[in-house]
């Protein structure tokens, strides 16, 4: 007697495998957001007289050295000690500097940026990297994306733009009413780095994206590999503008530490959505965990909401289903 199983596309196996595909990936985008609306949230609750006790550049390094390690110990217990013996072949080494230099000067253009513009235009106009991923991963990747595709990621960038603005009134009440309501300015050479610092953003995720994809090698060796740089650029950085007046792990709070695991933790989810998933997904992960940063910190620090607040929540949701259907 010869029994057929039912393996076509739509047996009962296979659905049930798609359905576990759907919801280990809905779980880890909806960790991955979490993650990153709360961080915000987190600094401002360790603030001390309205200060960050602690140095910003040595919570980096601490957090590429935490991605590191935990690379380190998910190689050694999936491929065993022998995966560390031979020496690693610097072609396949050597493209994981670029993305850890983009990220790097990046991180020092944000910094350079507040000379040429108030915190709030940065905070609006930083929406423009979705355009520039967009484009970048049509163009390097070769992704042809539909027209419903790019109305999707357009209605995207204005959801990001639309709370970013409506939200301004909220971020310093007193100096709101004391000027009479929130006041941008920006120079045109600010305009230029913005536009700079959102190109090399989406040029570095895309990159990024390539060379995951391109190298047929484990994820946890590509992760040692990315983060080794990011700990070696990332500490010369520190290091050389470090200040005699606060130590490397002065101010460290469990909160800190939390921040710390947290973000470390969205690294290595981040390096398996551009492994198996898409830059794009990125965007979306990084554009509704704006929503809930501010549900955060209305919870968290008593912040109000916008009467305006559903608009880029329903915006986004059609955003992703525009993409995605």
């Amino acid at each position: 007697m010869i029994v057929i199983q039912n393996v076509g596309p739509g047996s009962p196996s296979r659905i049930k495998r798609q359905w576990v595909k759907r919801i280990k990936w809905g779980v880890l985008l909806g960790l991955m957001v979490l993650i990153y609306g709360s961080h915000a949230p987190l600094i401002t609750l360790t603030k001390v007289e309205g200060q960050v006790p602690f140095s910003s550049s040595s919570c980096v390094v601490m957090i590429e050295l935490a991605k590191l390690l935990i690379s380190l110990a998910t190689l050694v217990l999936t491929a065993g000690a022998s995966a560390l013996r031979a020496p690693p072949r610097l072609v396949l080494v050597a493209p994981y500097a670029v993305p850890a230099v983009l990220y790097a000067l990046n991180n020092n253009l944000v910094v350079i940026m507040q000379a040429y513009m108030d915190p709030s235009s940065y905070q609006v106009l930083s929406n423009l990297k979705i355009a520039s991923t967009a484009l970048l991963y049509s163009l390097c990747l070769g992704k042809r994306l539909r027209p419903a595709q790019w109305f999707a990621l357009g209605l995207l960038m204005v959801a990001g733009l639309f709370h970013s603005y409506s939200s301004l009134d909220l971020e310093d009440p007193e100096r709101v009413e004391s000027e009479g309501g929130p006041r941008l300015h920006i120079t045109a050479w600010g305009l230029f780095l913005v536009l700079v610092y959102c190109s090399l953003s989406g040029l570095a995720a895309v990159y990024t994206e390539r060379v995951l994809k391109s190298q047929k090698l484990p994820l946890s060796l590509q992760n040692l590999y990315l983060y080794m740089f990011g700990v070696a650029i990332n500490g010369l950085s520190s290091f050389s503008s470090a200040t005699s007046d606060k130590s490397f792990l002065e101010g460290y709070s469990w909160v800190v530490w939390v921040i710390i695991a947290g973000q470390a933790a969205n690294g290595l989810l981040m390096s398996v959505v551009l492994k198996h998933g898409s830059g794009i997904t990125r965007l979306f992960v990084i554009s509704s965990s704006m929503l809930v940063n501010a549900l955060l910190s209305w919870v968290m620090l008593g912040l109000q909401l916008t009467p305006s607040f559903p608009l880029p929540v329903a915006m986004i949701g059609l955003a992703a289903y525009l993409y995605y259907r």
